[in-house]
């Protein structure tokens, strides 16, 4: 097995993008990572195997998805045909995570490598514009997470005229707000959603439609199901593991979802889910309620503990920039849409305005964090 480290330079991501290629081909398997990452599997990936990548989740526990060249390949190709052909693609992702990988991926097999946007000092709308620029003509696509999104809308000007440049702009890794996608859209940007993980090789349900070859199914108690030629061999070294998440021919995921109009709803994740009084509320609904009102960039809705109820609703939201409303008249606000929108249960007994929300990983709300802020503007559970 080959270990790349990839630390956000060009130089890094070419070396990645040739071991990747000998991997696509039936050379070593690639387990990219970040520099100063110490996890390594003790075991060895089978034959077969073409990429190891490394993912914690939300339990810090590090595990080792194993993907093979046909589940890599058969992602890009679908997303190949899903958005209309070949094209040249823009890295601005971080290179160890599954969806960076799957630019290089959908790049190779468009005949080219990827160009590749210089992440060492963080992720910066001129970069973005410039990497951009040096594309060649023709259809162009990226990916991107909410957060990268968010601030090339905020930067406007050149980041904004090079975003509105690509054929698509798929958006993953966290669930997009309704406010932002909309903003987006407004704005001239080809935003397509995705949803998915390194256990489906990346993106498999594009604006809530499956891609050609995915499956997507429902278990009794909502929680979402996936099958079909994407899905990754298992987790390296974790029979139990695997056999927990992997049976015959699904991957059980932790999330909840359900259908509308013909395309998958993502509820969020299953263990997220509040329960206040003996009602069930769904983090991601409370969430995308917030979203939409005036003033809002983004939330992050959580559980805290609770003597009476068992738990209460609480929310950190992170406020538009220049918005100078009182932080309690905002809070009032947000309760009473939230009121309106889900009813009673679901409004926030706890509304905390922050500069960010923190997060984790590729832009994903980091909910351990926003839990602790929440807990500590509350005090003591009652």
């Amino acid at each position: 097995m080959r270990i790349v480290e990839v630390d956000g330079s060009p130089a890094a991501a070419g070396e990645l993008v040739s071991a990747l290629r000998d991997a696509l081909d039936g050379g070593p398997a690639l387990l990219p990572r970040a520099p100063g990452a110490s996890a390594t599997p003790a075991a060895r990936p089978a034959p077969g195997a073409a990429l190891v990548i490394t993912t914690s989740g939300s339990t810090g526990v590090p595990k080792f998805v194993v993907l093979s060249a046909a589940a890599l390949r058969a992602s890009a190709r679908a997303t190949m045909d899903r958005l209309g052909g070949p094209a040249a693609w823009l890295l601005a992702l971080p290179a160890e995570h599954i969806a960076g990988v799957q630019v290089v991926v959908r790049s190779l097999l468009a005949g080219a490598a990827p160009a590749v946007q210089d992440l060492r000092e963080g992720f910066r709308p001129d970069g973005f514009a410039a990497t951009t620029a040096a594309l060649p003509g023709g259809r162009r696509c990226t990916s991107l997470v909410p957060t990268q999104l968010a601030r090339l809308l905020d930067a406007g000007g050149a980041a904004l005229e090079a975003l509105c440049s690509y054929d698509a702009v798929l958006v993953g890794g966290a669930a997009l707000g309704p406010g932002l996608h909309a903003r987006a859209a407004a704005a001239g940007v080809r935003v397509v959603t995705t949803y998915g993980m390194s256990e489906t090789a990346g993106g498999c349900v594009y604006d809530g439609v499956p891609l050609d070859g995915v499956r997507v199914d429902l278990d009794e108690g909502g929680r979402i199901r996936l099958g079909g030629p994407t899905l990754a061999d298992g987790y390296l070294g974790d029979q139990a593991g695997t056999a927990a998440m992997f049976d015959d021919g699904w991957f059980r995921t932790t999330d909840l979802g359900r259908w509308r109009d013909g395309r998958l709803e993502v509820l969020g994740r299953a263990d997220d889910v509040i329960i206040t009084g003996g009602e069930n509320v769904a983090p991601a609904a409370v969430e995308r309620v917030l979203a939409t009102q005036p003033g809002v960039r983004a939330a992050c809705v959580v559980g805290l503990p609770d003597a009476e109820w068992g738990q209460v609703v609480a929310a950190a939201v992170a406020a538009t920039p220049g918005d100078d409303e009182p932080d309690a008249v905002r809070a009032d606000r947000l309760r009473a849409a939230v009121r309106t929108e889900l009813g009673r249960a679901a409004v926030p007994r706890v509304v905390l305005t922050v500069a960010e929300i923190p997060l984790r990983g590729v832009g994903k709300p980091d909910r351990r964090a926003v839990t602790e802020l929440l807990m500590t503007e509350r005090g003591p559970a009652g």
